[in-house]
């Protein structure tokens, strides 16, 4: 399934994001896109349609967060702006696939290897102001 829209605003885009969480089931969620375009706004949108009801933000320094609701982890969030496929082994990668639970990537282009073949690819462009143009690709 493809999806490709236009979002006018963080708000909307947030709610593709809660659209798209019916689709996520465990898999990965690959998001690419320049700083700023609206990876972490289409994942708070996830993790609100999950059942997480806290602070979403890009874990950039903390590689990843680990959201919550009713006692299990709903989703995984990473960002890996800083990592490449050695060192997303390294944080125990493997392990996070094994879960089960939805796994967000931001910046997924830095280890594109480790990415299953079945991850939901998501592509979000524009910056600034202008409306953001984002694709889906769900296999």
């Amino acid at each position: 399934m493809n999806y490709i829209g236009i979002s006018h605003s963080p708000q909307e885009t947030e709610e593709i994001g809660s659209k798209l969480a019916e689709s996520c089931g465990g898999r990965v969620i690959a998001l690419v896109g320049d700083l700023g375009a609206g990876k972490t706004a289409l994942i708070r949108g996830i993790a609100r349609a999950l059942g997480y009801e806290g602070n979403v933000t890009s874990p950039t320094f903390a590689i990843v967060n680990d959201y919550r609701a009713g006692g299990r982890t709903v989703l995984y969030h990473m960002d890996i702006y800083r990592l490449d496929a050695d060192g997303l082994d390294d944080i125990g990668w493997e392990d996070y696939l094994a879960a089960g639970v939805p796994i967000a990537v931001e910046w997924a282009e830095n280890a594109e290897e480790l990415m299953p073949a079945d991850a939901i690819r998501v592509h979000i462009s524009g910056s600034g102001e202008e409306p953001r143009m984002i694709s889906v690709n769900i296999p």
